[in-house]
């Protein structure tokens, strides 16, 4: 009887730790060239929980990742990576628009979802520049799929 009780305790412990216990680091690649083109992340998209983190890595020099202004969720700081590292966890839900700054104008952006929560309108509207628009178009189709796949 002893032995189940105890067996009972350590099981609802176990499923009201935090989340964070089972948090994830995902890597994302920052290459010159990749599956999509000339200067990308590789993936480009990513969906995860709150509490998760991404190993940003540079296979060549010269990149970094940081917010694009205006996406991010409300409260949140933006961030720029130095140049070549950058491991980020992302507690709070919502989008992040991630670009490299160097190779911004080229077009190399990301898009992050953390959590259950749709792509604020407001995004499509950010001025960014002209090879970014067709790649943040395809990645608010992934972010709409992704959602109406939940």
């Amino acid at each position: 009887m002893i032995n189940l009780a105890r067996l009972l305790l350590t099981a609802l412990i176990a499923l009201s730790t935090p989340a964070l216990a089972s948090a994830e680091t995902v890597e994302v690649k920052m290459l010159n060239r990749g599956e999509k083109g000339s200067m990308v992340f590789e993936p480009d998209f990513l969906a995860l929980q709150p509490g998760d983190s991404v190993k940003f890595i540079a296979t060549n020099k010269s990149h970094n990742a940081a917010t694009i202004d205006g996406m991010v969720p409300d409260g949140h700081p933006a961030f720029k990576g130095k140049i070549n590292e950058e491991i980020v966890t992302f507690d709070r839900s919502g989008f992040y628009g991630i670009k490299c700054s160097p190779h911004y104008g080229m077009g190399m952006v990301m898009l992050i979802k953390v959590g259950d929560v749709e792509l604020p309108q407001s995004y499509r509207a950010i001025e960014v520049p002209a090879r970014a628009k067709p790649r943040f178009e395809a990645l608010f189709a992934a972010a709409a799929a992704e959602v109406a796949g939940k």
